[in-house]
């Protein structure tokens, strides 16, 4: 079947000298792997491919057209154009690097290949809002919580006004059990819950960015099986030091 639909690059994969395969989260049919032969030819350039082969970079929001066959096996693009190319992401190290680690959280975190258009919608706002702003410390971490959402298993905040949360159970309590997190970590998680993307971003120091870094990824991984934490954390962590 041909598909035309947006979708959002969460990974690609260098196949024998010349290929690609490339996973991607489309508007239309969410995840979504595809094989792209000779990427690297200077013949696919009129395709789309060859020297643009830079729209298969982590998180790039692209315009596909492509044969879905949908029988569990790789797809192939027909055509592909960028649906925003970035101004800022692909030159700022502090970005480049952000979108990095994401786009590792996302390829651990969206295992089923069902549609998910409001989760497609939030990260496609998310990323141009990253584009087009400077302050984005606390980005990732917010963009992070948010998916929770999408992903079933976003805190209960309904009795935040225990001083504790229970990261297994995905709420707030009044007894410090033993998958709880501290009375400052929880002080600090309750901070993160209220943040929005255009929020204060000098509200946490380093240090509180990494403790809250840890406490949201220890959360997927109570929530997700088998979640892998990011080869590129000590790179987000180097720039964030």
């Amino acid at each position: 079947m041909l598909v035309k639909t947006k979708a959002i690059v969460i990974s690609s994969l260098k196949y024998q000298e010349k290929s690609l395969v490339v996973k991607c989260l489309t508007q239309s049919d969410g995840l979504k792997s595809y094989f792209v032969p000779n990427a690297f030819a200077a013949k696919n350039q009129s395709r789309g491919f060859g020297k643009k082969i830079a729209y298969f970079q982590p998180l790039s929001l692209l315009e596909i057209e492509a044969n879905h066959k949908n029988k569990g096996t790789l797809e192939h693009f027909k055509e592909i154009k960028l649906a925003h190319g970035y101004q800022t992401i692909s030159t700022d190290i502090v970005k480049s690097t952000i979108v990095m680690f994401l786009s590792e959280i996302i390829h651990h975190s969206i295992l089923e290949e069902e549609k998910n258009e409001n989760l497609f919608n939030f990260l496609e706002s998310a990323l141009l809002w990253l584009d087009a702003h400077d302050e984005m410390a606390n980005f990732h971490l917010i963009l992070m919580l948010e998916m929770t959402k999408f992903f079933g298993f976003y805190p209960d905040n309904s009795e935040s006004v225990f001083k504790f949360f229970d990261c297994k159970e995905g709420n707030f309590t009044a007894f410090q059990g033993t998958n709880c997190l501290s009375e400052h970590e929880t002080f600090l998680f309750k901070k993160l819950i209220d943040l929005k993307f255009d929020s204060d971003q000098k509200v946490f120091a380093g240090i509180e960015r990494q403790i809250l870094l840890k406490i949201l990824l220890d959360y997927y991984t109570f929530h997700l099986d088998g979640f892998k934490k990011p080869k590129s954390l000590e790179v987000l962590k180097e720039v964030f030091a």
